[in-house]
């Protein structure tokens, strides 16, 4: 399917991106955001939609997830669109305008401004073969909503910080919870370690370390398991645990995909721009975690601020008549105000 032609093209729905969507409406051009996950919200809402964040201006604390609907609402007000499940494969130029190619659409556009974060992302799948039968069934990689394991028997695999964020924030919905992990050492945060091991001393947790996910096995229904069969490692035995859930958390295999070969300079999935946002290639801009720069915090209110400044160029690069600096928003008619 083609597209109409739209002025911005912003790869990526994450923070940055959303805000960059927001920016360009702001500067009354039209844009839209390509991104290959199926929700908004890049790594928030993938990875810790239930986490707080402390380090957003205006913001005492916000939840991940809430921080995600409030850019989508901003950016709403414009009417552009967000295109999901639309992972990028090429990119083409065609009359003096880019053509962003994915695996089903085309998307005609005169600037691109790319805030793909840490690239495309999945997450790593359980090794074992007899998970694999059992994924969209009971093992699940990603959670979107934690009440949907209320008081269900969970087993978290992994030993990182999204292992043990869920680990603890599942305790007060699941009627158990337990971390397997093939080792003793973890890569979580200590205090939330300490947390969840809190929790196994009371009773309402278990952790088994140097074990891994050997055998899933149903006691009635064939659709529905209810076991797994535990391997410890060290000890070469079994042992067997009730399980209603099983969550996956191994991390994700990110892929900077086509971008590595657009022209851009690339280092370490990382793509090196100047003040300016741009990468090197005309009408081609990036902000966010995807840059890198020097002196570069890969935080979200600096990816805002890189998002602000790239989406300023494209806009002038495509129209020279309008400006760099906007000017403040509280002076802007499109936002009803006294137009300076």
């Amino acid at each position: 399917m083609d597209h109409d032609t739209k002025d911005i093209t912003i790869i990526g729905a994450g923070p940055v991106g959303l805000f960059a969507l927001f920016y360009a409406g702001m500067r009354g051009v039209s844009a839209q955001v390509v991104d290959s996950l199926s929700e908004a919200g890049g790594q928030l809402t993938a990875l810790y939609p239930e986490k707080f964040i402390f380090d957003v201006a205006g913001f005492p604390k916000v939840l991940a997830k809430d921080l995600v609907a409030e850019l989508r609402e901003q950016a709403a007000q414009f009417g552009e669109p967000i295109h999901l499940n639309q992972k990028v494969v090429g990119l083409e130029e065609d009359g003096g305008h880019f053509v962003l190619v994915t695996e089903n659409d085309r998307f005609p556009t005169k600037s691109l401004v790319l805030a793909a974060g840490i690239g495309s992302f999945s997450p790593r799948r359980l090794p074992q073969p007899c998970a694999e039968p059992w994924y969209g069934r009971g093992i699940y990689d990603v959670v979107t909503n934690p009440e949907d394991y209320r008081g269900k028997k969970v087993v978290i695999v992994g030993g990182g910080d999204t292992a043990f964020d869920w680990g603890t924030q599942l305790l007060g919905r699941a009627a158990h919870v337990t971390i397997v992990h093939r080792s003793d050492r973890f890569r979580a945060h200590d205090a939330t370690v300490q947390q969840f091991r809190t929790a196994v001393e009371e009773g309402r947790a278990s952790m088994h370390v140097f074990h891994e996910l050997a055998d899933i096995t149903c006691a009635s229904s064939p659709d529905t398991f209810s076991h797994l069969v535990l391997k410890d490692i060290k000890a070469k035995t079994t042992r067997e645990i009730e399980a209603d859930v099983v969550l996956p958390m191994l991390g994700f295999v990110s892929d900077m995909g086509c971008l590595n070969d657009w022209g851009l300079q690339i280092a370490k999935d990382e793509i090196t721009v100047n003040s300016q946002m741009e990468t090197g290639r005309p009408g081609v801009y990036a902000a966010g975690d995807v840059t890198t720069y020097a002196g570069k915090l890969k935080l979200i209110a600096v990816g805002f601020g890189e998002a602000a400044t790239a989406v300023n160029q494209a806009v002038h690069w495509i129209y020279p008549e309008k400006k760099v600096n906007p000017g403040h928003s509280s002076n802007l008619a499109i936002f009803g105000q006294k137009d300076d």
